[in-house]
């Protein structure tokens, strides 16, 4: 479960640049949005700019006798926008140094076009695979309630297999679609899609090379800059500290348990993902505990009888500690939590050598670990 955010608008102060740099410099600082809206019916049509504030309505658009429209938008650098159709349905367009002609179906499930703007086609691609990704979980989620009514726990964890199969599936196709782009800004359209803790060293070079290509630009910087702090959190760096009290009120530090192979989990009492995967870590370690295998729980709870009770009654017997500030607790900011569960699997040095293992992928790890 994830808390609210506008990735999106965090990711646009954050990055900045042109596929072209000779088109970015020749830029008269005006882009034409034009086209034609099939099947039209009566509302309003908004182009909004995504903004440090939020998204801001910077024009409406009037259709002509035949359905068409031409609007001139003043840009000073790399740009998303909204287009933003009736008040059901929003397309991302990509817009900079390139005239742009859109082609909307208006009429329910229909497509659009683009012409123009190879940055805005980059962004249909990652549409697209987030299209048929959903498509994917939403057929995975149906089988998964059907086998949760029925009980079938073997159907569940085969279903939740194949979902964390999915998930990187769809990560690698992003990853891909972003090398495809040689340098389009509409990477950050794809980012916000991506794992960027599993994908921690894809991100390093990619901002690295944006900022040799654009070194003035706050964007690119401010980009390094969160790049940098991440970096605390890639593989093989030791686990930053968390000290915090468990629910007798004693300080547990996540320090005291070297020597073990340790996950931290993220969790919380309300998180139905995270309720789900606890009868597996509960099983693994029972398995493993013995062999050297430790869980620290870091609940991300505001009441603490909500986070006693759901400790006893999943059987947790690990180490478990909460400053029961929900995502604004200290542990969560400092390992870059915005949705549970959320596990980094330890060495008995306390180094980072995976993240966000569940299900089966938690299973074959440990196995793997423990020469099974």
């Amino acid at each position: 479960m994830k808390k609210l955010s506008v990735v999106l608008l965090s990711l646009v102060t954050a990055f900045s640049c042109s596929s072209d740099q000779s088109t970015a410099d020749a830029f008269d600082g005006e882009v034409i949005l034009s086209g034609k809206i099939e099947n039209p019916r009566e509302g309003l049509i908004l182009l909004e700019e995504f903004t440090d504030e939020g998204v801001v309505v910077r024009d409406t658009i009037s259709l002509d006798a035949q359905s068409s429209f031409e609007l001139p938008v003043a840009i000073k650098e790399p740009t998303f926008f909204s287009f933003n159709l009736y008040g059901e349905r929003q397309i991302t367009l990509a817009l900079f140094a390139s005239d742009i002609k859109l082609t909307v179906d208006a009429s329910e499930g229909g497509d659009y076009t683009v012409e123009g703007s190879t940055d805005t086609e980059y962004v249909k691609q990652i549409d697209d695979v987030m299209q048929r990704y959903q498509e994917t979980i939403n057929e995975l989620n149906t089988e998964y309630y059907e086998a949760m009514s029925q009980k079938d726990e073997e159907q569940m964890k085969a279903i939740q297999a194949r979902g964390l199969a999915s998930d990187k599936a769809k990560n690698d196709e992003l990853v891909k679609v972003i090398k495809d782009m040689d340098g389009s800004f509409s990477a950050i359209y794809a980012l916000q899609h991506l794992n960027t803790r599993e994908y921690f060293g894809f991100l390093d070079t990619l901002s690295a090379d944006l900022v040799k290509n654009y070194p003035n630009s706050k964007y690119t910087i401010r980009l390094r800059e969160q790049i940098d702090n991440m970096r605390a959190l890639s593989f093989g760096q030791v686990a930053p500290e968390i000290a915090l009290p468990n629910p007798e009120g004693d300080t547990l530090r996540l320090s005291d348990y070297r020597g073990s192979y340790v996950m931290i989990d993220f969790w919380a009492a309300w998180c139905r993902p995270c309720r789900a995967e606890n009868p597996n870590v509960v099983r693994l370690y029972e398995k493993y505990h013995d062999k050297g295998f430790e869980v620290f729980g870091v609940s991300l709870d505001r009441g603490k009888p909500e986070w006693v009770k759901a400790i006893a009654d999943d059987g947790l017997t690990w180490p478990q500690v909460s400053d029961l500030q929900y995502f604004n607790s200290q542990a969560a900011a400092t390992y870059k939590v915005d949705a549970i569960p959320a596990t980094f699997l330890l060495d008995p040095e306390g180094k980072i050598i995976a993240k966000d293992l569940r299900g089966p992928a938690l299973e074959a790890k440990l196995a793997e670990l423990f020469g099974e």
